[in-house]
């Protein structure tokens, strides 16, 4: 069966809860191609979250929650871009 397929913003939420940031904004640099493209980047639900490189497919991020502690694994991301105010 496959995983049930996403659009990026639809972790935002999650990623607002650990960082002081609007992450819906954020860009994420892929560590493979060098694609620009985190907010587009598809992203699979299963026991955790994948987000995949739009571009080349490669893992960008992993996360996984479980009450009140969540671990972010920026596997795949070579810079991560945020606005701060």
């Amino acid at each position: 069966m496959d995983a049930p397929m996403l659009d990026g913003n639809a972790v935002a939420g999650l990623l607002q809860e650990v960082f002081a940031v609007e992450m819906t904004t954020a860009i994420g640099t892929c560590n493979t191609c060098g694609d620009r493209g985190g907010r587009s980047a598809p992203l699979f639900r299963g026991a955790g979250v994948v987000m995949r490189c739009p571009h080349c497919d490669s893992v960008l991020v992993v996360i996984s929650k479980e009450d009140t502690r969540v671990w972010i694994g920026f596997v795949g991301v070579r810079t991560l871009q945020v606005t701060v105010r």
